[in-house]
Protein backbone atom coordinates (compact mmCIF):
# COMPACT_ATOMS: atom_id res chain seq x y z
CA UNK A 1 0.00 0.00 0.00
CA UNK A 2 2.97 2.20 0.70
CA UNK A 3 4.61 1.28 -2.17
CA UNK A 4 1.22 2.39 -4.33
CA UNK A 5 0.98 6.08 -2.45
CA UNK A 6 4.47 6.59 -3.36
CA UNK A 7 3.98 5.65 -6.44
CA UNK A 8 1.21 8.16 -7.04
CA UNK A 9 2.59 10.84 -5.41
CA UNK A 10 5.58 10.19 -7.61
CA UNK A 11 3.32 10.29 -11.14
CA UNK A 12 1.68 13.70 -9.92
CA UNK A 13 4.98 15.20 -9.17
CA UNK A 14 6.11 14.51 -12.14
CA UNK A 15 3.18 15.38 -13.86
CA UNK A 16 3.35 18.54 -12.20
CA UNK A 17 6.73 19.69 -13.07
CA UNK A 18 6.16 18.83 -16.98
CA UNK A 19 3.17 20.81 -16.90
CA UNK A 20 4.85 23.61 -15.26
CA UNK A 21 7.56 23.39 -17.64
CA UNK A 22 4.90 23.36 -20.53
CA UNK A 23 3.35 26.49 -19.04
CA UNK A 24 6.82 28.55 -18.54
CA UNK A 25 7.80 27.47 -21.76
CA UNK A 26 4.70 28.88 -22.92
CA UNK A 27 4.87 32.16 -20.80
CA UNK A 28 8.93 33.05 -22.39
CA UNK A 29 7.81 32.66 -25.61
CA UNK A 30 4.50 34.85 -25.10
CA UNK A 31 7.23 37.57 -23.93
CA UNK A 32 9.12 37.28 -26.24
CA UNK A 33 6.76 38.10 -28.95
CA UNK A 34 5.27 41.15 -26.68
CA UNK A 35 2.27 39.45 -25.49
CA UNK A 36 3.14 40.53 -21.62
CA UNK A 37 -0.73 40.27 -20.31
CA UNK A 38 -0.22 36.22 -21.44
CA UNK A 39 2.88 36.01 -20.11
CA UNK A 40 1.82 37.02 -16.47
CA UNK A 41 -1.30 34.40 -16.62
CA UNK A 42 0.80 31.84 -17.79
CA UNK A 43 3.44 32.97 -14.82
CA UNK A 44 0.49 33.11 -12.66
CA UNK A 45 -0.50 29.50 -13.36
CA UNK A 46 2.44 28.00 -12.54
CA UNK A 47 2.66 29.51 -9.14
CA UNK A 48 -1.33 28.72 -8.13
CA UNK A 49 0.58 25.35 -9.12
CA UNK A 50 2.45 25.51 -6.24
CA UNK A 51 5.96 26.58 -7.46
CA UNK A 52 8.17 29.77 -6.57
CA UNK A 53 11.26 30.35 -7.96
CA UNK A 54 13.40 33.52 -7.83
CA UNK A 55 13.81 33.24 -11.55
CA UNK A 56 9.96 33.06 -11.95
CA UNK A 57 8.99 36.40 -9.86
CA UNK A 58 12.29 38.08 -12.01
CA UNK A 59 10.30 37.09 -14.88
CA UNK A 60 6.92 38.41 -13.70
CA UNK A 61 8.70 41.56 -12.98
CA UNK A 62 10.16 42.03 -16.23
CA UNK A 63 6.56 41.48 -17.45
CA UNK A 64 4.93 44.03 -15.68
CA UNK A 65 7.42 46.26 -16.25
CA UNK A 66 7.13 46.30 -19.92
CA UNK A 67 3.51 47.15 -19.33
CA UNK A 68 4.71 49.62 -17.06
CA UNK A 69 2.99 48.32 -13.74
CA UNK A 70 5.22 49.92 -11.23
CA UNK A 71 3.70 48.54 -8.08
CA UNK A 72 3.28 44.61 -9.74
CA UNK A 73 6.94 44.89 -11.25
CA UNK A 74 8.75 46.06 -7.85
CA UNK A 75 6.55 43.57 -6.14
CA UNK A 76 8.10 40.59 -7.83
CA UNK A 77 11.59 41.74 -8.27
CA UNK A 78 11.44 42.06 -4.22
CA UNK A 79 10.32 38.92 -4.36
CA UNK A 80 12.73 37.50 -6.44
CA UNK A 81 15.73 38.80 -4.24
CA UNK A 82 14.33 37.69 -0.91
CA UNK A 83 14.85 34.08 -2.55
CA UNK A 84 18.71 35.39 -4.31
CA UNK A 85 19.84 38.36 -3.11
CA UNK A 86 22.83 38.17 -4.84
CA UNK A 87 21.23 38.46 -7.97
CA UNK A 88 22.79 41.58 -9.61
CA UNK A 89 20.40 41.70 -12.96
CA UNK A 90 17.26 41.78 -10.51
CA UNK A 91 18.63 44.47 -8.76
CA UNK A 92 19.43 46.61 -11.75
CA UNK A 93 16.04 45.80 -12.91
CA UNK A 94 15.00 46.89 -9.58
CA UNK A 95 16.23 49.97 -9.78
CA UNK A 96 14.74 50.67 -13.09
CA UNK A 97 11.63 50.14 -11.74
CA UNK A 98 11.78 52.34 -8.78
CA UNK A 99 12.59 55.23 -11.14
CA UNK A 100 8.91 55.55 -12.02
CA UNK A 101 8.12 56.23 -8.58
CA UNK A 102 6.93 58.85 -7.11
CA UNK A 103 8.48 58.88 -3.81
CA UNK A 104 12.05 59.96 -3.70
CA UNK A 105 12.67 58.15 -0.24
CA UNK A 106 16.43 58.33 1.17
CA UNK A 107 17.27 55.45 3.08
CA UNK A 108 19.00 55.77 6.80
CA UNK A 109 22.66 55.89 6.57
CA UNK A 110 24.21 53.40 7.93
CA UNK A 111 27.93 53.36 9.92
CA UNK A 112 30.79 52.04 8.10
CA UNK A 113 31.11 48.47 10.50
CA UNK A 114 26.92 47.89 10.02
CA UNK A 115 26.78 48.82 6.33
CA UNK A 116 30.14 46.39 5.24
CA UNK A 117 28.36 43.89 7.74
CA UNK A 118 25.06 44.16 6.19
CA UNK A 119 26.68 43.80 2.63
CA UNK A 120 28.09 40.51 3.88
CA UNK A 121 25.27 39.19 5.70
CA UNK A 122 22.66 39.78 2.72
CA UNK A 123 25.02 38.28 0.18
CA UNK A 124 22.92 35.57 0.63
CA UNK A 125 19.45 34.58 1.94
CA UNK A 126 19.50 32.54 5.06
CA UNK A 127 18.56 29.27 3.50
CA UNK A 128 21.67 29.54 1.40
CA UNK A 129 24.64 30.79 4.30
CA UNK A 130 22.60 27.34 5.73
CA UNK A 131 23.74 25.27 3.02
CA UNK A 132 26.63 27.17 2.82
CA UNK A 133 27.51 25.80 6.47
CA UNK A 134 26.28 21.90 5.62
CA UNK A 135 28.85 22.47 2.66
CA UNK A 136 31.93 23.53 4.86
CA UNK A 137 30.94 21.18 7.65
CA UNK A 138 31.34 18.47 4.79
CA UNK A 139 35.08 19.65 3.83
CA UNK A 140 35.69 19.70 7.64
CA UNK A 141 34.92 16.24 7.91
CA UNK A 142 36.70 15.14 4.93
CA UNK A 143 39.51 16.82 5.78
CA UNK A 144 39.65 15.40 9.99
CA UNK A 145 39.52 12.07 7.97
CA UNK A 146 42.05 12.61 5.49
CA UNK A 147 44.41 14.00 8.07
CA UNK A 148 44.53 10.47 10.29
CA UNK A 149 44.84 8.68 6.80
CA UNK A 150 47.36 10.78 5.33
CA UNK A 151 51.18 9.64 5.52
CA UNK A 152 53.41 12.79 4.28
CA UNK A 153 53.42 15.48 7.58
CA UNK A 154 53.45 18.12 4.66
CA UNK A 155 49.73 16.20 3.21
CA UNK A 156 48.69 16.05 7.13
CA UNK A 157 49.53 19.65 8.08
CA UNK A 158 47.48 21.15 4.03
CA UNK A 159 44.23 18.93 5.56
CA UNK A 160 44.70 20.03 9.37
CA UNK A 161 44.99 23.51 8.17
CA UNK A 162 42.37 23.18 5.56
CA UNK A 163 39.48 20.97 7.76
CA UNK A 164 39.63 23.89 10.37
CA UNK A 165 39.94 26.73 8.08
CA UNK A 166 36.75 24.84 6.55
CA UNK A 167 34.94 24.65 10.08
CA UNK A 168 35.65 28.25 11.18
CA UNK A 169 33.33 28.73 7.91
CA UNK A 170 30.96 26.42 8.72
CA UNK A 171 30.58 28.14 12.19
CA UNK A 172 30.65 31.91 10.94
CA UNK A 173 28.01 30.77 8.39
CA UNK A 174 25.77 29.05 10.64
CA UNK A 175 25.99 32.35 12.77
CA UNK A 176 24.88 34.20 9.71
CA UNK A 177 22.36 32.10 9.25
CA UNK A 178 20.77 32.59 12.46
CA UNK A 179 20.63 36.12 12.12
CA UNK A 180 19.17 36.45 8.59
CA UNK A 181 16.57 33.93 9.72
CA UNK A 182 15.95 36.15 12.61
CA UNK A 183 15.72 39.34 10.57
CA UNK A 184 13.99 37.82 7.84
CA UNK A 185 11.07 36.87 10.61
CA UNK A 186 11.26 40.13 12.14
CA UNK A 187 10.54 42.40 9.09
CA UNK A 188 7.56 42.42 7.32
CA UNK A 189 8.19 44.21 3.84
CA UNK A 190 5.24 45.39 1.60
CA UNK A 191 4.60 47.10 -1.48
CA UNK A 192 2.14 50.07 -1.85
CA UNK A 193 -1.06 49.19 -4.74
CA UNK A 194 -2.89 52.19 -4.35
CA UNK A 195 -1.77 55.48 -6.70
CA UNK A 196 -1.89 57.56 -3.90
CA UNK A 197 -2.15 56.77 -0.52
CA UNK A 198 -2.91 59.46 2.93
CA UNK A 199 -0.53 58.01 5.88
CA UNK A 200 -2.63 58.78 9.38
CA UNK A 201 -1.45 59.39 12.89
CA UNK A 202 -3.68 56.93 14.06
CA UNK A 203 -5.67 54.03 13.08
CA UNK A 204 -8.99 56.01 11.75
CA UNK A 205 -9.87 58.27 9.15
CA UNK A 206 -10.68 60.70 11.37
CA UNK A 207 -7.19 61.14 12.42
CA UNK A 208 -4.87 63.96 11.06
CA UNK A 209 -2.78 63.11 7.86
CA UNK A 210 1.44 62.58 8.57
CA UNK A 211 2.44 62.33 5.13
CA UNK A 212 1.17 61.04 1.92
CA UNK A 213 2.93 58.00 -0.13
CA UNK A 214 2.20 56.44 -3.91
CA UNK A 215 1.97 53.59 -6.24
CA UNK A 216 5.86 51.32 -5.98
CA UNK A 217 6.79 52.26 -2.98
CA UNK A 218 8.38 50.09 -0.03
CA UNK A 219 7.10 49.88 3.65
CA UNK A 220 7.57 47.70 6.29
CA UNK A 221 4.62 46.77 8.72
CA UNK A 222 5.24 46.95 11.95
CA UNK A 223 1.70 47.06 13.80
CA UNK A 224 -1.94 45.47 12.60
CA UNK A 225 -4.88 46.71 14.15
CA UNK A 226 -7.86 45.80 12.50
CA UNK A 227 -8.18 46.83 8.90
CA UNK A 228 -5.13 49.17 9.40
CA UNK A 229 -1.06 48.76 9.07
CA UNK A 230 1.02 50.58 11.32
CA UNK A 231 3.85 51.43 8.78
CA UNK A 232 7.75 52.07 8.35
CA UNK A 233 9.28 53.95 5.14
CA UNK A 234 13.32 53.72 4.70
CA UNK A 235 13.61 57.64 6.11
CA UNK A 236 12.24 56.27 9.55
CA UNK A 237 8.70 57.84 8.93
CA UNK A 238 6.04 56.09 10.62
CA UNK A 239 1.86 55.99 10.34
CA UNK A 240 -1.00 54.38 10.05
CA UNK A 241 -3.04 53.11 6.22
CA UNK A 242 -5.71 50.80 5.27
CA UNK A 243 -3.73 47.71 5.10
CA UNK A 244 -5.81 46.56 1.84
CA UNK A 245 -3.43 49.40 0.22
CA UNK A 246 -0.47 47.41 0.23
CA UNK A 247 0.45 43.78 -0.47
CA UNK A 248 2.85 41.81 1.95
CA UNK A 249 5.95 40.55 0.30
CA UNK A 250 6.44 37.69 2.63
CA UNK A 251 3.91 34.46 2.92
CA UNK A 252 4.01 33.44 6.70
Amino acid sequence: MRKIIFLIITMISFWGGAQNKVLFDEATKAYNEGKYNEAIENYNKILDNGEHSAALYFNLGNAYYKLNKVAPSIYYYEKSLLLDPSDNEVKNNLSFARNMTLDAIEQMPETGIGKVFSEITGFLSFDQWAVTAIIFMLLFVFGYIAFYYLSYSSQKRVAFIGSMASLVISLIAVLIAYLEYTSYRSEQPAIVFKNEVIVKSEPNNRSQETFRIHEGTKVFVLDTLSDWNKIKLADGKTGWLPSTNIKLLKDF
